[in-house]
Order: C-alpha cells, then sequence, then structure tokens
C-alpha cells in the first residue's frame, strides 16, 4: 500500500512544482509521489508530445520517450523523423506538454448500491511541461537510440552496432532526436478513491476484466482501496 500523503497537498521529497497545472485535477485524485509518476512513465512510455504550429494550433507527435531521474526532477529523451515538422516547432517554441496514458477503463454505475448514479471513466496519467533542446550530433543521437534500445529491446544493441557506422549515420540522419526537461509534472490516480461504497464491486468488476481492467484492479489493490 502506497504511504499518506499520496494525495495530500505536502507531499515533500520529489514534490511537482506547478503553477497552472496542465490538466483538471480534483485533490482526491491527485498524486504528488515523484515514484508513483516515474513507474507509469516507464510502464507507458509511448506518449503524446503536444505543442504548437506556425499558427498556434496544437500539433501531436505519439512517440516512446525514455525517463532519466536526475536529483529530484526528471528528464525525457525522444525522437522524431525529420520530415515531420515537430521538430522545428520545438526549436521556435521549446516549451511543449508530454502526456502519458495509463491504464483506463470504464465504470459503470453497477458498481454502486443505489441506482441514482451514473457512468464514468477511471484512468491513470502523467502530464509534464517539458523545455525542449534539439539532439543533433551524431554521436548523441546514437547515444540516445541506446537509451530507447535498452528500455525496449537491449538484445538489439548487438545488432546496431553491427550496422556499421555508414549505415548508421544514414540512419540517424533522417531523425532528429530531443531532450525534453521536465519543467513541471502533473500524476492522476483516477480510481472512485472518493465513493468507497463502490470499491468492492468496483475492483470485482475489474478484476473479471480485460488487460486495462484487470491493471486498474491491481492499483485499487495497491492503494489500499479496499471497499466495504
Amino acid at each position: 500500500m502506497i504511504g499518506a500523503g499520496l494525495f495530500a497537498g505536502g507531499a515533500g521529497e520529489g514534490k511537482p512544482r506547478m503553477h497552472n497545472a496542465p490538466m483538471y485535477q480534483p485533490p482526491q485524485f491527485r498524486s504528488q509521489d515523484a515514484a508513483i509518476a516515474a513507474e507509469l512513465m516507464r510502464g507507458y512510455p509511448f506518449a503524446s508530445l503536444v505543442s504548437t504550429d506556425d499558427t498556434g494550433f496544437p500539433f501531436v507527435t505519439h512517440l516512446p520517450l525514455h525517463l532519466e531521474e536526475r536529483g529530484d526532477g526528471f528528464v525525457l529523451w525522444g525522437h522524431c523523423a525529420k520530415p515531420n515538422p515537430h521538430w522545428r516547432y520545438l526549436q521556435q517554441r521549446p516549451e511543449a506538454l508530454a502526456v502519458f496514458m495509463g491504464p483506463h477503463a470504464y465504470l459503470s454505475p453497477k458498481v454502486y448500491p443505489d441506482l441514482q448514479r451514473v457512468p464514468s471513466w477511471n484512468y491513470l496519467t502523467v502530464h509534464c511541461k517539458v523545455r525542449a533542446t534539439l539532439v543533433e550530433d551524431p554521436d548523441a543521437k546514437d547515444a540516445l537510440l541506446k537509451k530507447l534500445i535498452g528500455d525496449h529491446e537491449p538484445p538489439y544493441a548487438e545488432q546496431w552496432r553491427g550496422l556499421g557506422e555508414e549505415f548508421a549515420r544514414k540512419m540517424m540522419a533522417g531523425i532528429v532526436g530531443f531532450q525534453l526537461d521536465v519543467l513541471e509534472w502533473s500524476c492522476k490516480l483516477k480510481l472512485n478513491q472518493h465513493r468507497p461504497e463502490s470499491h468492492a464491486r468496483l475492483r470485482e468488476a475489474y478484476e473479471a476484466g480485460g488487460e486495462q481492467e484487470k491493471q486498474l484492479a491491481a492499483w485499487m489493490r495497491r492503494l489500499g482501496m479496499e471497499g466495504k
């Protein structure tokens, strides 16, 4: 079970520096535990990177991001194809938003003991306000790619090294990397914490469901949501 203070206002070390939170955050769903945020970012690394194009309209790239912890802060690493204009937008307007979506599932009103209820949706997510720095040097891009290889398929590192320097540099010329320094982060664990009368039946329903539901049931157990 996660310790007290998970949803409290003063979480101590690792507390995110928030000014205008990048999403709606009712206090019952707010986690200020940096370890929880890091676990979600590592467990669900396929993120949505959002910034603005030259007209000011949101522009989104879906991509895996590698997380590093530096002291009490976070740094994210990723890349996009060179034809993707997103890197130019990041170069011109470095601040952006990275969104990590964890497990999510429907919440049926059948979990409540009375009928005057409505459906909802449960989910876990982390939003990061970031400042981008482009990674264009071939050696630095190679190091970035090895971080992602280490996350997803470590044995491929040997194959990558065996492809030869000329081929590797040709491949790297087709991408632009970026370092995303996390300025602020917000972690939301929406699991109906404020409705304890639903917890027992909700967990039972999720445990009998698909992969997403089972993951949410595991988080309910982890958060001590035993129900009545």
